[in-house]
């Protein structure tokens, strides 16, 4: 994990380079705290890939415990009358 603070912030083409060579976010602090989370495109875009995954999945898990499913020959069936096949 790489931490720096937030007067580091005004060199963005070394804040760049870290995170492209880490493939991880950068933390900023202000005043020792928390503040901001600077990361590359290509990790941001696979983070909110797999929270979208994650999200499905327990849709699906959610859909199933509260019985909200159909069986395979029911679901083509319900295909088949839909669409006239």
């Amino acid at each position: 994990m790489q931490i720096i603070p937030m007067k580091d912030l005004k060199d963005t083409v070394e804040i760049e380079r870290r995170c492209k060579e880490s493939h991880e976010p950068v933390f900023v602090t202000k005043n020792g705290y928390g503040s901001l989370v600077v990361m590359d495109i290509d990790y941001y875009d696979e983070t909110m890939r797999k929270m979208e995954e994650a999200r499905l999945i327990n849709q699906g898990i959610s859909d199933l415990e509260e019985g909200r499913m159909v069986d395979g020959p029911a679901a083509m069936e319900r295909i088949r009358t839909k669409y006239g096949f």
